[in-house]
This record gives structure tokens, C-alpha cells and sequence, in this order.
């Protein structure tokens, strides 16, 4: 039994999917007690049996075990259960076990700590969502006590759930809350079962992965100082011990006993990178010689015994523990610690030589990459130019490094043709995979910073050797001229982004005589199934090379890739189609305005036209192919293309239409490529805003349209696709011409909106809130008139999202929308009870955010009701209370975090009217004072650049921005809400601030300029951007 009290907490009632609407507050005191069924314990046996069932090939038999496990996993004693049946050693217990061990993590994952992405300590969902997993207290040091010792007595399947079960821990109870940790684990080092200090080593490497990739701070060094006075020296005799034992192992051919030992000199050379990745330890700088020596013998390290000649795709013990020591030597090379130095030109050749050696196969990938990285990381730093500043050196790296890991070889030829997607995945402009080839570039590039001539000299050397090869066998020799226009690729890029292509290009390298000469003739070629492979890299050359090309050029260009949408092989369509809509954000200077500098798209609507039907049809014939994968980047070549035709899509709407939603019904039976899925409703999206900005009326088109659809995802609750489908039917309710009202589909559909159960799914908050938003800005009146306690379940909406953190903001999105647009005397007799939610939110936690979203609030509320509203429902909860939040909370928040734009201008408006509308302000002394600071917050206000009050919303033409999924919350960018303005009367805040305190010191002669100055007091530069403000207003305050 569990009882929860409060003196005056405020909850929201759910009851059967229907909010309790008799009391919208419903006042918990203390007397009052709910209790909850506490979770039943289960015997080792009931828990074997019901885990039996779990694996059941029945779904109904495992969906019952699974709900039982849940039931009883929050009882005291039941991990215990569940560890003593993973520990047993009968021999028909091996699935069960694992099984067991399998949801231990689960647990251990769910319920040891709140996550920390979404968790608040008010959030009222994530921690109901914790509860239900919590693993219970008076369990905990028991699992901590025993945890590592039973990891090392178990088999290794059941070991790697129970290292991953201790890192879960340890990532939120290490080291502070598990100070034994540390000292079990380095016990069973020199444990003589390998996989036990194998175990040991990957679960200490798992721990210590948190010291990587996060920013400096005193806590992380206190750990790591921690880990590294109690664990260095260990590993450190770790290492040494079986370097000692690799010799007379290799020596006897023994490879059962090398195996481990290699597995754990890579964990080890981990470690060591976790350990060493902020900076170099004191201790790992006096033991240098030790380690280098010890990496140096991994990358000599040959044993023909550990090497499977018929393996081709996974590599060896040696190939990941050499890939590991190229690792840490790549982190201090980074660093340019000085005592590595001595040791680097050792190391370069080390690195070298193991290049010549590693074979075209995919096992040694990751071996090339690497050392590609790790020379190029070398070349490229002037502190290291004597080691490769002699052209002969220069021209091996070519010969030997770059040009064969450039060459296409049979395994790319594979993927091409039977997985385009890893294909496109390692090749693609802008993707993060590293492949050889791309390694390869970087090396050129790197060669290019320090030796631009050379190396410019050499490149076009084997150009033009690889192109006449190219010409006199073209048939057979292609692969030398795939090899060409990568080597042009290396050495013509000097800087370059991902979305905007290349910004600066080598002088040295003429790529527009190349293109025209060598790239062009390629994609010239009518046969899409000549040379497929060269075709895909001509159409990248294009891609990358974009900005160089002239708007004419890029003209010519795009037949010829919509042409190219034609080929069979989808590497070359789909190059085709993410070229097009790279071109189709390429912007050029046409002069400046303002002093800013306008840009204008060198593809515009009127260059598009005369293609736009061949590029439709073309796209969608892709798309329209139902062998053919869900391609992301056709449907975002679709989304920017109709972005970029906007009025001419009207010519083709229904038709696109109709494709996009055909496409929509095939996804939603199984989503699974949720960049695809987004782009194809922001193609939708485009479609909306285009047509219905030029006629609101194509509204009801798209209604008719898009409402079957839309229901048949909502019915089918398609989860990835429920934000999207309220984004969509915001934006069209808000393009609903004004005066039709809200429509019988939209008014059939607003009452299930409320539904507790819609609100549940996080993912459903903002867009929810966004259609709710549009419903009242539509239609509120109509609403309030059809349902009438619809506003009852509104301001539970608004309750429920203010009860999570995570959820303020559109808490008070909706409840400035109520302010907005719900006529006042609908929403005033429940203002008292929102005013009183939202006090105990911010007595509970009063945060700067939540602070900002109040005092915005309170601004629009002044703004629109006037001041003597705000003071008298304030003053019914507490007598004065208008002036203490004023003070206290209102004015120090101007006052620290000054607001901007729409907000900073709703808060003149606010502040204003307090100014110039609220006697009780001069009553006494405190209130006096209390106006002079609001004098000081507006005038800040005003004066500051930074709120641009002539500008009330930070998005401008950003249509060529990188768009995107994003896995918390996709926000449809072109179904973007634009800013609404609370004050539409009001053309200017500033010049109203001015005229109000003019007239009000006019009427008041020399009372008010005394209290004036005194809000200056603390930054007597207020006086002067005030009297500035008065002189563009053409009044006095005098």
C-alpha cells in the first residue's frame, strides 16, 4: 500500500478515457489516500516456468509470461529471484538462464534510474513511466555486492548480459554510489580463466566509454582521477604480462590460447583510449616507453595461424587489436603530446608498412581506414612536414596508398548492384561512413594543405595517365577513369560543407575544363547501362561541385540528371535525384540591401517550369515502384522541387496529390524509413502551403482529399505517423478562409482531441497542442457554442502538460491561445483556478524557463484584459499577491533575460498598460518603486538590438535549410505555424510606450519624471535611449 497526500495539490481525473468534468480542480487534502496494489513476489520456480513460457513460439503464451514478468518485476526480492536462477547450473536451465539474465538488464535498464534524456523530478509521466520499472530499493547493494562475482562464474552468453547489466549501473551509481566496484573488477584480473578477465575487461571498457566525446568538466576529472589512481597500474601489468606471453604462444603455434589473449589486448588498447581521451594521465607519461613498445609489437604482430585465408568480410583478432593501437596513436597524434613525439616517425612507418600489406578485402576496411586517417592526421600538420616533404615520398603515398584505395574494386561492384543502400551509405556526399575511398580523398586533401604543388603535379599526372588508359580501352579500363575523377575530387576540394557543397577550390586545378571534358561526355550518354558506376560519380562530381557552376550550367544540367532518373540501378537515380535537390538550394549574390547581402536561388521557379513535369514524372516513377525500396532522397528531391515551383504546382497539385498519398497508404502498413516517411509528408505540406496561400479556398480540396487518409492512419493508431497527420490538419485549419468556421469534418473530429489517452504518447504533445491551437484561433466561439464544456477540457489539456517539465512550453503555447482567442467571459470564471495551477507549479520548482513562460504570460493577459483584471484575480488568491509576483518574479526576469521579438514586444504592450493603467501602483512607496523598475525593464527592452521589435519572428526565407527526421519530435517545417501577433492594432510597441507615458506625464505634471529617473538609477544609459525614443515618437516627457 502506497499513499499519497498533499495539503493543496492539484490533480487531473482520468476515468475510463473521459475527463471527470463535474470540478475542472480537484483539491487533494491531506485526510484523502490512494493506494496501489503492491506487486507480488514470484518462487524461483513460478519464475522458471513462466520464463519457460516466455520463449513459447505462442505469441499469446509469451505475451501472457511477459505480462506476468511485469507484474511482479517492481516486488521486493524478485531481481534477487531472477539472479539466483541466472547462477544455477542445471544443465536444462541454459535458455531459461539466459532468458533470466536477458531480463535482469531489462530491468536494470527501465528501473534503476530515471532516464536522464526526459526525466524530471516534476515531470508527473516520466516518473509514473519509472515507478513502473523501479527496482526496489532494499534490493540494490545486494545486486551491487554480487554482481560482478556472478558475471564471472556464468557462460560467456550469460556473461555479456551481465557486463552490460553492470555498465547500465555503474552509469548512474559509479563511483560515487558503488565505491566496490572498481576494486571487484580489478580483483578477477589475473583471474586464469580468460573469459572471466575477458568479462572483466569489456565491462570496465563499457563503464569507462563515458569519459569520450563529453566536454571538460570537474566532476568528469574527478573521475577519471578516480578510475585512473586505482586502475592504471593494473592494466598497465596486464598489458605487460601478456605481451610477455604472445612470443612463446606464437612460438608453439598455440592459437586457443592466443585467441583470448588478443581479444584482451583490444579491450585493453580501449581502455587506454577512454582513459588517455581528455588528456594524458601523469602516469600513462611515465609509462610511455612501456605502452609504445607494446603497440609497436601489435603492429609488427604476423600469425598466419590466427588468419582464415577463405574468410573475406569479418576480420581477424590481429586486424581489430591493430585497428585499436591505430586508434590511440591517432589520439595523440591529435594532441601533439610532446612525449609522443619521439616516437611518431617509428610509428609513421609502422603504419605504413601495415597499409602495404592489407588486402582489397572488406575484413581489413577498418585496418585502411585507419591508417589512412592516421597519415593523414600526420600529413596535414606543418610540425610534421619533414617526414613526408621529399616528392619521392609524396609519389609512393600516391602509387601505393591513395590510387589502389581508390580503384573500385570486385566487393563495390557487389553492393553496387545488389545493396545500393550500404553502397550509397559509404559513398554519399555528406554521409559520416568512412569507406577507403573517402579516407583516401582526406589523405589527399591533407596532402594538398602542405605540399599544394607537388601534390597537384603528381594527381594530374596520374589523371592523365588513368584517362588515356580510360581512351584506349574503354570497355575494360573504366574503372581508370572512376579512378580519375576521384583523384580530381582529393586535390581540387580546399573547403567544403555538407549542405552547401564546396566554397573554395585548388587554383592549381582547372575543374570546369575537366567536368566539360571528362564528366560531361558521361552524362551525355543515353545508355544508362554503360558504365553505371562512372555515371553515379559524374552525377557526385556535379553534386559537389555545384556552387562552381554558373546558373546557365546548372540549366543545362538538370535534363540531362532527370534524364539519369531513368537508369535501373538505383545508386545512379538515386545520385541523380540528391543531386537535383542540392541544385535546387544553391543560392547566388544579387546584390545587397541594408548592408546584408541578398542571395537568390540560381534555380527559381522559372527555370524549373519547362522541366517540372519530366522531373514529376521521372521522381515518381521511382517512387510509384513497388520493387524498389522506400527512397529517401527521391522524396526529398519531390519536397524541394514543389517547394521551389510553388505557384506552378497548381498546373499538377491533384496529380501529385494523388502519388503522395498512394505512397502514404503503402508506408503506413509498415513504416520503416523514417527520413522517407518525413519528407513525404513535408511534400504534403508543400502542397498546402503553395495552393492554399494563393487561394484559401483549395482548403475544402484538401480536406476531401486528405481526410480519408488521415483517418485511416489515426484508426490504425500508425504511431510514427500520428504527429504528422495533426501537423497537417493544423495547417490546414489555419488556411481555412476566415468567416467559413471550422467545417463539419473538423467539428466531428475535435471532441476525440481531448481524449486523455491521445495525450499519453509524447510524441503527440506538440502537434496536439499545435491543432488545438488552430481549432481555437478558427473557431473557439463556434466551439464553445456546439460543446460547451469544451473549455473544461481544454484547461485539462493545459493541466495535464503542466505538470511535466518537458511539457511547460506548450502548456502555456495553448494557454496564451485561450487568452487569445476564447471570448473573455467564457475563460475568466476559471481563471482562478489556472492561476493557482500555475503557482503551485512554480512554487514546487520555479525554474528560469518556467519563470519566462509565466511572465510572458501575465504580459499577454495585461496586454489584453488591462491590469486592474490581472490584480483582481491575482488578489482573490491572496491579498497583494498582483505586486509580489511583480516584484519578485515578473521584473527579474526582464530584467536578467531581456525577451526578443514577438515576446519582447508583447511585453511592452503589457508593460505599458501597467504603466499607464494601474493607480495601485502609486499607492505607497513599494509600489512606487515597483514602477520605476518597470520603467527600467521596458525602456531596457526597447533600447536593446537584440529584441527586434520590428521583427517578430527569428525565421526568415529558410526554405533551403537542412530538413530532416528527428526521432524525439519531427516538426514539419513547411507546415511551420507562422508567429501570430497578439497585437495586430499596435504597428509599433516602442512608439506606444512613448505616447503613453507622454500622455500620462502630461496629465500628472512633475510627478512621474522623479520616479523615472530613479528606475534609471542602476543604468543611467536608459535615460538617453528613452529620451531617443521620445524623439522618434515626437513627444516629451517634460
Amino acid at each position: 500500500k502506497r499513499v499519497f497526500s498533499s495539503h493543496q495539490a492539484t490533480i487531473l481525473l482520468f476515468l475510463h478515457g473521459n475527463l471527470i468534468p463535474s470540478s475542472f480542480i480537484i483539491i487533494i487534502h491531506s485526510n484523502l489516500s490512494l493506494t496501489m496494489t503492491a506487486a507480488t513476489a514470484l518462487s524461483q520456480d513460478q519464475l522458471r516456468d513462466i520464463l519457460s513460457r516466455s520463449l513459447s513460439p505462442d505469441a499469446a503464451a509469451r505475451q501472457h509470461a511477459e505480462n506476468a514478468l511485469l507484474a511482479s518485476q517492481t516486488a521486493p526480492g524478485h531481481c534477487i529471484t531472477v539472479l539466483r536462477l541466472v547462477a544455477s547450473n542445471e544443465a536444462a536451465d541454459g535458455p531459461v538462464r539466459q532468458a533470466a539474465a536477458v531480463h535482469f538488464k531489462n530491468m536494470v535498464k527501465k528501473g534503476w534510474a530515471p532516464n536522464s534524456g526526459g526525466a524530471h523530478g516534476d515531470d508527473h509521466d516520466a516518473d509514473a513511466e519509472f515507478r513502473k520499472h523501479a527496482v526496489p530499493a532494499q534490493d540494490r547493494d545486494v545486486i551491487k555486492n554480487h554482481l560482478v562475482e556472478l558475471m564471472c562464474t556464468v557462460p560467456p552468453q550469460i556473461q555479456v548480459q551481465l557486463g552490460e547489466s553492470i555498465s547500465l549501473i555503474a552509469a548512474s551509481d559509479f563511483p560515487s554510489q558503488w565505491d566496490n566496484l572498481l576494486p571487484d573488477l580489478i580483483s578477477r584480473l589475473d583471474n586464469r580463466d580468460w573469459s572471466v578477465v575477458n568479462g572483466v575487461l569489456v565491462t570496465a571498457n563499457s563503464i569507462f566509454k563515458r569519459f569520450r566525446y563529453v566536454q571538460r568538466s570537474d566532476a568528469l576529472y574527478k573521475d577519471i582521477l578516480y578510475v585512473l589512481h586505482r586502475f592504471q597500474e593494473p592494466l598497465t601489468e596486464l598489458f605487460k604480462a601478456i605481451n610477455a606471453q604472445l612470443d612463446a604462444f606464437t612460438a608453439g603455434n598455440n592459437v586457443a590460447e592466443l585467441r583470448p589473449r588478443l581479444a584482451a589486448l583490444r579491450t585493453i588498447c580501449r581502455i587506454f583510449y577512454s582513459l588517455n581521451y581528455q588528456d594524458l594521465p601523469e602516469y600513462f607519461e611515465d609509462h610511455m616507453e612501456e605502452w609504445m613498445a607494446g603497440f609497436a609489437k601489435h603492429l609488427e604482430y604476423v600469425n598466419p595461424h590466427l588468419e582464415d585465408s577463405d574468410e573475406e568480410n569479418e576480420p581477424g583478432p590481429i586486424d581489430v587489436l591493430q585497428v585499436a593501437v591505430i586508434q590511440n596513436l591517432y589520439l595523440y597524434a591529435n594532441k601533439d603530446e610532446e612525449p609522443f613525439l619521439p616516437y611518431l616517425a617509428k610509428f609513421t612507418t609502422l603504419v605504413w608498412n601495415l597499409l602495404l600489406r592489407v588486402s582489397q578485402l572488406p575484413k581489413h576496411d577498418a585496418l585502411a581506414t585507419t591508417g589512412i586517417r592516421f597519415l593523414s592526421s600526420l600529413v596535414g600538420k606543418l610540425m610534421h612536414r619533414e617526414l613526408f616533404q621529399e616528392e619521392a615520398t609524396l609519389r609512393e603515398i600516391f602509387a601505393r596508398i591513395v590510387i589502389p584505395n581508390l580503384m573500385i574494386r570486385e566487393v563495390d561492384e557487389e553492393r553496387f548492384e545488389d545493396n545500393p543502400q550500404e553502397f550509397i551509405l559509404s559513398d554519399m556526399e555528406g554521409s559520416d561512413t568512412e569507406s577507403r575511398r573517402k579516407c583516401a580523398q582526406e589523405l589527399l586533401r591533407a596532402m594538398c594543405r602542405q605540399f599544394e604543388p607537388q601534390t597537384t603535379q603528381i594527381c594530374s599526372e596520374h589523371v592523365s595517365q588513368m584517362l588515356a588508359s580510360f581512351h584506349a580501352d574503354a570497355a575494360n579500363q573504366w574503372r581508370n577513369k572512376d579512378v580519375a575523377i576521384h583523384l580530381m575530387l582529393g586535390i581540387s576540394i580546399k573547403t567544403e560543407s555538407a549542405q552547401y557543397g564546396v566554397s573554395q577550390v585548388n587554383e592549381g586545378v582547372n575543374v570546369m575544363e575537366f567536368f566539360s571534358s571528362h564528366v560531361l561526355t558521361e552524362l551525355q550518354e543515353p545508355n544508362m547501362t554503360v558504365r553505371p558506376m562512372v555515371k553515379a560519380t559524374s552525377i557526385k562530381f556535379v553534386s559537389i561541385f555545384r556552387n562552381q557552376f554558373t546558373k546557365q550550367h546548372l540549366e543545362a544540367l538538370l535534363p540531362l540528371l532527370i534524364a539519369h532518373l531513368g537508369s535501373p540501378d538505383v545508386v545512379v537515380h538515386t545520385y541523380a535525384a540528391a543531386a537535383m535537390e542540392k541544385i535546387l538550394t544553391c543560392k547566388v549574390d544579387s546584390g545587397t540591401q541594408g548592408g546584408t547581402i541578398s542571395k537568390v536561388p540560381k534555380i527559381g521557379r522559372a527555370e524549373l517550369n519547362p522541366v517540372l513535369n519530366q522531373l514529376f514524372t521521372g521522381l515518381f516513377s521511382i517512387v510509384d515502384n513497388v520493387d524498389l525500396d522506400e527512397n529517401e532522397y527521391v522524396m526529398k528531391c519531390i519536397m524541394r522541387a514543389s517547394n521551389v515551383a510553388r505557384d506552378d504546382l497548381l498546373q499538377v497539385v491533384q496529380v501529385v496529390l494523388e502519388k503522395l498519398t498512394a505512397a502514404l497508404a503503402r508506408v503506413a502498413k509498415n513504416p520503416k524509413n523514417p527520413q522517407y516517411n518525413h519528407y513525404l509528408f513535408e511534400s504534403i505540406a508543400v502542397l498546402i502551403r503553395s495552393v492554399c496561400t494563393i487561394d484559401a479556398a483549395h482548403t475544402t480540396a484538401f480536406e476531401n482529399f486528405l481526410f480519408p487518409p488521415f483517418q485511416d492512419v489515426l484508426q490504425k493508431e500508425v504511431a510514427e505517423f500520428t504527429p504528422y497527420v495533426f501537423q497537417l490538419l493544423a495547417q490546414i485549419l489555419e488556411f481555412r478562409p476566415e468567416g467559413a468556421g471550422l467545417g463539419a469534418a473538423y467539428t466531428a473530429l475535435f471532441p476525440p482531441l481531448l481524449s486523455p489517452t491521445l495525450w499519453e504518447c509524447k510524441g503527440n504533445i506538440p502537434a496536439l497542442t499545435r491543432l488545438l491551437i488552430a481549432y481555437l484561433s478558427k473557431g473557439a466561439s463556434e466551439i464553445l457554442v456546439q460543446q460547451p464544456n469544451s473549455l473544461l477540457g481544454i484547461l485539462g489539456v493545459f493541466q495535464k502538460l503542466i505538470s511535466s517539465q518537458a511539457n511547460e512550453q506548450y502548456a502555456f503555447d495553448l494557454l496564451r491561445a485561450i487568452v487569445m482567442y476564447v471570448p473573455q467571459e467564457a475563460f475568466m470564471p476559471r481563471f482562478k483556478d489556472v492561476l493557482q495551477i500555475i503557482l503551485t507549479k512554480m512554487q514546487k520548482k520555479k525554474t528560469e524557463k518556467l519563470v519566462g513562460l509565466i511572465s510572458h504570460f501575465f504580459a499577454l493577459f495585461v496586454g489584453k484584459f488591462g491590469p486592474q483584471a490581472y490584480f483582481e484575480q491575482l488578489n482573490l488568491l491572496q491579498n497583494g499577491l498582483g505586486l509580489n509576483i511583480l516584484a519578485h518574479v515578473w521584473i527579474p526576469r526582464l530584467l536578467f533575460a531581456p525577451p526578443t521579438r514577438l515576446e519582447a514586444k508583447t511585453q511592452i504592450v503589457g508593460l505599458t498598460k501597467l504603466l499607464c493603467e494601474t493607480p495601485v501602483l502609486l499607492a505607497d512607496a513599494n509600489a512606487q518603486n515597483i514602477w520605476s523598475q518597470i520603467v527600467c525593464c521596458a525602456v531596457k527592452i526597447v533600447a536593446s538590438p537584440d529584441s527586434h521589435l520590428d521583427s517578430l519572428s527569428a525565421d526568415g526565407d529558410d526554405d533551403d535549410v537542412e530538413i530532416g527526421y528527428d526521432a524525439t519530435y519531427s516538426v514539419l517545417h513547411f507546415a511551420a505555424r507562422p508567429a501570430r501577433d497578439p497585437f495586430p492594432d499596435v504597428p509599433d510597441a516602442s512608439i506606444m510606450l512613448a505616447q503613453s507615458l507622454h500622455r500620462l506625464c502630461a496629465s500628472h505634471p512633475g510627478r512621474f519624471t522623479p520616479l523615472i529617473q530613479k528606475g534609471f538609477e542602476s543604468d543611467p544609459k536608459l535615460g538617453a535611449g528613452l529620451e531617443s525614443l521620445c524623439l522618434r515618437a515626437g513627444v516629451s516627457l517634460s
